[in-house]
């Protein structure tokens, strides 16, 4: 199962409060990925589709919400037994920092405060609560309203803490899960964050976590999965993902800017990881996905 899970950077930047996207689909088809950024997810017309998330194997109904706010909880949805050809999905995905501590502490933030801890091992909500906040979700997928749509968003995630939840991964997987998680994993990851565009070695990011080559090689595949390349080209894409979306920049310089090292194999990284090539993805995102 670790060789599968994908460690997803997204496009959302620290500028940015949240990332919506919004679309009808037939197929479930991003893999089993994790991400250090709270994600809520509603899924209309999906019953019969396998949710994953951590230890938890579910079957989902035609009504779907699930909120993740673990960094390293591995989760996503798989087509199973879903014969729909008009599934509906939003996902919304925020900071973590988006409410502060400070504000969490206020008793009125209370339950939002309690939620997001009981999301870290992934919450689903009741059909009850999903369709108190159904239209609202829809109406902020449509509406870039800048700090509006933010009021909204909060608005949103205060109703359903409100509302009772049902925890998914157990919490004894997650906390295993964690240790992999290791310091000179994140030192790693951060080395190469700071520097995806510009040549890294092995022996770059092996020198950084005082290990040699071969140790470093094999403690990364262990710990998450991916071996150093895989790890590196995920940075780069989630960096390429942000600007064919923000900018205008030909596809051509983005390979460049972000440290691929020439435009065929940044077109054929890119297609084997997203399925579809960087023109297709900045024509099917540029509609359905907006950052405030």
């Amino acid at each position: 199962m670790k060789d599968s899970i994908l460690r997803e950077v997204t496009p959302l930047s620290k500028r940015d409060c949240f990332m919506i996207f919004s679309r009808v689909k037939q197929h479930f088809t991003f893999p089993i990925h994790v991400h250090t950024e709270f994600e809520l997810n509603f899924i209309e017309n999906g019953g019969g589709a396998k949710r994953v998330v951590g230890d938890s194997i579910e079957v989902i109904d035609d009504l779907e919400l699930t909120l993740v706010t673990g960094s390293n909880l591995e989760h996503g949805w798989l087509d199973h037994k879903c014969s729909s050809k008009e599934i509906k999905e939003i996902t919304i995905q925020f900071h973590g920092d988006l409410f502060n501590e400070e504000l969490l502490q206020k008793n009125q933030f209370r339950t939002v405060k309690e939620m997001f801890e009981k999301a870290v091992y992934g919450v689903t909500f009741s059909k009850e609560a999903i369709m108190n906040i159904k239209e609202r979700l829809y109406k902020l997928a449509q509406e870039s309203q800048g700090a509006h749509s933010v009021l909204k968003l909060l608005g949103i995630l205060y109703d359903l803490s409100l509302s009772p939840v049902r925890e998914l991964s157990s919490r004894a997987f997650y906390e295993k899960e964690q240790r992999y998680d290791s310091r000179r994993i994140e030192r790693a990851y951060n080395y190469m964050q700071a520097n995806y565009n510009k040549e890294i070695r092995l022996s770059d990011v092996a020198n950084v976590v005082g290990m040699t080559e071969v140790a470093f090689s094999r403690f990364i595949k262990q710990r998450t999965g991916r071996n150093f390349i895989d790890s590196l080209n995920d940075i780069r894409l989630g960096h390429a993902a942000r600007m064919l979306i923000d900018t205008t920049h030909s596809v051509a310089e983005i390979s460049i800017d972000c440290g691929f090292n020439n435009l065929s194999n940044f077109n054929r990284i890119f297609k084997k990881k997203k399925g579809c090539t960087p023109r297709e993805f900045r024509e099917n995102y540029k509609e359905s996905k907006f950052f405030v």
